[in-house]
């Protein structure tokens, strides 16, 4: 059995994109969502929210791509559907599942209706025993069907990341799926195989087991920066210390690996921080100790803290802020769990004068923030108007950045680098005070060397 007829619940920012990229793949694809604001965008041609890549996706198969609010339409006019809708954290701090609940009491009900073999992937993250407990026994009963033998259903969660979405769908490192039985596990393994740009390995297991694992990734990742930003810490007292040669000889060991070991700014977002609190909460649930990722929490929070502390440090009276980067991360529109969000917000509450800037997340922060600070989308006019400009987010527009771009003034300007984006183009330049983190002080010049201008911190 071979699936061309696909329908996606939830047209947000990974649902959207994984419409648009079955449809690329050949698939006719029904869209469904809540919002007849996204519906009627999608059906015009144009993306529905801001990830890289999507516009020209949708733009170019309007003929196979199409959205509608009415789910038995799109559960009777395909034969695969992808349940990817919210599960927003609760107050125990694991995932509520009302969104996933209505959309499998939608399907099942359309099932009961439908002749043939249909096959349910569900891609939200829930704890575990979300899938068996919660999941099939509504679509059973609102179809009046068996899971097996009338219809199929996997826990197949993603592992992507926002402004890289379409990328990371098309060449996952891993597709896990959490399958019901032997044949819908291995339907969704061959559709995978027509869909992935490379040839990902496939786990299949249970679905405790694969709700599990998505959560256990997402956890040991947040471990990995925390660790990367206690180094980076630990360097910035360490005279002659970088993070960033450390981070690449320990990378070298097959063991660790490279990837997320970059000392800098917390993590945040919308899925690393409340998925490592969810682990944390099902392990106080099942009375097992989870020590570990309540440390991570903590620690992300606590190096915030000490982030806002070391330029406040730096800061005179009158002083003004120019925070540059405040979404969570390059190529997104998010905010969400922003560390540069945070440090604005932070420095305007100790009554700084604080100007935000992002190519793509403004309008986000001025949602998040009101009032409470400038906002300006020129990227020239922060450089010249700060005493203190903060590199918060490691985007392409701010790399780009030369040493001509910054102002020459009787006092230099102060550039705060979270992520040694400028180390090469700044570093003893006088129109600047250059203060990387994760760097310490220079070592004394040996004697009868001649003099740098270093950081100046």
């Amino acid at each position: 059995m071979t699936f061309d007829r696909i329908s996606v619940f939830g047209l947000g920012k990974l649902g959207a994109c994984m419409a648009a990229t079955m449809a690329d793949r050949g698939a006719h694809v029904i869209g469904v969502d809540v919002s007849p604001t996204t519906v009627a965008t999608l059906n015009a041609g144009h993306a529905p929210v801001v990830e890289p890549g999507l516009a020209e996706l949708v733009a170019a198969n309007r003929e196979r791509l199409r959205a509608t609010t009415d789910a038995r339409e799109a559960v009777l006019g395909s034969d695969l559907s992808f349940i990817i809708v919210p599960t927003p954290s609760d107050s125990a701090g694991g995932f509520a599942t009302h969104f996933v609940e209505q959309v499998a009491r939608d399907i099942g009900r359309a099932l009961r209706d439908k002749a043939g073999y249909h096959l349910v992937v569900l891609t939200s993250t829930v704890l575990p025993g979300a899938t068996a407990h919660r999941v099939l026994p509504l679509l059973e009963a609102e179809s009046g069907k068996a899971c097996g033998p009338d219809f199929g259903l996997c826990y197949n969660p993603e592992f992507i990341a926002l402004g890289s979405v379409v990328r990371d769908l098309l060449n996952p490192d891993v597709v896990l799926i959490g399958q019901s039985d032997e044949r819908a596990g291995a339907l969704l393994e061959a559709w995978y195989a027509g869909y992935c740009d490379n040839a990902p390995p496939v786990e299949r297991m249970s679905f405790v087991n694969a709700e599990l694992t998505k959560l256990a990734v997402n956890t040991y990742v947040t471990m990995k920066i925390t660790f990367a930003n206690t180094l980076a810490a630990l360097c910035e007292e360490l005279p002659g210390a970088d993070v960033d040669v450390v981070s690449a000889a320990i990378g070298r060991d097959s063991r660790i690996g490279r990837k997320y070991l970059t000392g800098g700014l917390g993590y945040g977002g919308p899925c690393f921080p409340r998925d490592n609190k969810a682990l944390f909460a099902l392990a106080q649930t099942l009375g097992t100790p989870a020590g570990l990722a309540r440390a991570t929490d903590l620690a992300n929070d606590a190096l915030l803290e000490r982030q806002l502390e070391r330029i406040h440090a730096l800061l005179q009276p009158g002083m003004s802020v120019a925070v540059l980067g405040v979404a969570y991360k390059p190529d997104t529109t998010v905010v969400e769990e922003s560390q540069g969000l945070a440090l604005a917000r932070a420095l305007a509450e100790r009554g700084v004068a604080v100007t935000v800037h992002d190519a793509l997340a403004l309008d986000a922060a001025r949602a998040a923030l009101g009032d409470a600070v400038r906002y300006e989308p020129s990227l020239a006019a922060c450089l010249q108007a700060a005493d203190l400009v903060v590199l918060a987010t490691p985007t392409a527009e701010l790399r780009a950045l030369e040493a001509a771009d910054f102002p020459a003034r009787e006092r230099p300007v102060i550039v705060v680098d979270c992520w040694r984006l400028l180390a090469t183009k700044l570093a003893g330049d006088a129109r600047v005070e250059y203060v990387p983190l994760g760097v310490g002080q220079p070592l004394p010049a040996p004697a009868g060397a001649p003099v740098v201008a270093g950081s100046g911190r």
